[in-house]
């Protein structure tokens, strides 16, 4: 194995003799800050057959214009959405309501996490070795020999916040928790005005997905993030800083980059959305590239029904044929992370009907 020091990940995997191993990995950072001149061999992948050579205006949707009860501009707006969710599964959200400070506050918090020493990050987290790819360090690792992504990870759970959750949110900076707290319930109040209009867009009771997702408290995950994925989400919402650019959406057989001013907010669809609206909608398979020349952050929100749910095709006039089957959302999941990553969407077959 390849020496790097003392500063290493651990992650834990099984391997195909059903026996759990822990392999450990090199920071990211801290390769980075050493200016390495060759890549270590686990960090590096076959050449990509598919390359971006194009920015991209992708579908941007003003959510205050959604937000309005009845007025021409929205219905246009619902079909705007319509045809972004079909056609990319992926669009910018406009005037969404979250201050510039939250938003700020969020930049502060999670740069002041990952500016802290390789020793005190660890210390600021209760865990962050766990198969359950909770905490700071790696996820999505199955063996030894497998291709790494160039990133450091920092997961957590941030709806509900109780005990269990918390053991892997950071104690630094000290604001951490309170900031991203208050973010989430920020996008979740997004996250429902979406999912409505998005059964409308689609000629569907407006609360066709949200019910999906309700009564039940819902769970949030707060993700700080690249190989080519699919999201095991019912939507992401996105910010990234550091860097307007990296991230890569694969539309018509090209890698294509999304133009991606700093005031919007940008939202993947994800599989579970795929899934529940029986494919009117599809989930964006899309990746993030790598710089030599600045670090780039992004902070993630997952928001999927409750685990223990089971969510199923939207069944209306406009439904068709069953594409996909109702599935459990915890087995979904973690079906997902047992074969991620892959060349495709190979996930969402799970659910697929035979």
């Amino acid at each position: 194995m390849e020496n790097h020091g003392d500063h290493f990940h651990e992650a834990q995997y099984t391997d195909q003799n059903g026996v759990l191993q822990t392999t450990k990995i090199p920071v990211v950072q801290e390769l980075a800050r050493k200016g390495i001149t060759n890549l270590p061999q686990r960090f590096i992948t076959s050449p990509q057959t598919l390359s971006a050579t194009t920015q991209v205006e992708v579908p941007t949707i003003d959510l205050l214009k959604l937000r309005v009860e009845s007025d021409s501009s929205r219905y246009r707006e619902l079909a705007k959405l319509a045809g972004a969710a079909k056609e990319w599964g992926m669009f910018l959200v406009a005037n969404h309501g979250v201050h510039d400070s939250v938003l700020d506050s969020v930049k502060d918090v999670v740069m002041g996490f990952f500016g802290l020493s390789f020793e005190e990050k660890k210390k600021s987290v209760g865990s962050f070795m766990s198969v359950d790819n909770m905490g700071y360090g790696r996820n999505f690792v199955r063996s030894e020999n497998q291709p790494l992504d160039w990133i450091d990870r920092m997961t957590m759970v941030a709806s509900p916040v109780d005990d269990e959750n918390l053991r892997v949110w950071p104690k630094k900076p000290h604001n951490f928790r309170e900031v991203m707290v208050k973010y989430a319930e920020e996008t979740q109040v997004i996250f429902s005005d979406l999912l409505q209009a998005m059964a409308e867009a689609l000629s569907l009771d407006k609360n066709a997905f949200l019910q999906q997702f309700e009564p039940k408290r819902s769970e949030p995950d707060l993700a700080i993030g690249i190989t080519p994925h699919s999201d095991a989400s019912g939507l992401t919402l996105l910010i990234q800083f550091g860097a307007n650019d990296g991230l890569q959406v694969l539309k018509d057989n090209k890698w294509l980059s999304p133009i991606w001013p700093q005031d919007m907010l940008l939202v993947n669809i994800g599989d579970l959305m795929e899934i529940m609206s029986n494919g009117k909608v599809t989930s964006s398979w899309h990746r993030a590239t790598t710089s030599t020349n600045y670090e780039r952050f992004s902070v993630a929100v997952f928001y999927n029904p409750p685990p223990d749910a089971e969510i199923e095709p939207m069944r209306g006039e406009n439904s068709g044929e069953g594409m996909y089957k109702k599935v459990n959302v915890r087995e979904y999941v973690k079906h997902y992370y047992k074969i991620s990553p892959t060349v495709g969407k190979e996930a969402i077959l799970y659910a697929k009907v035979v």
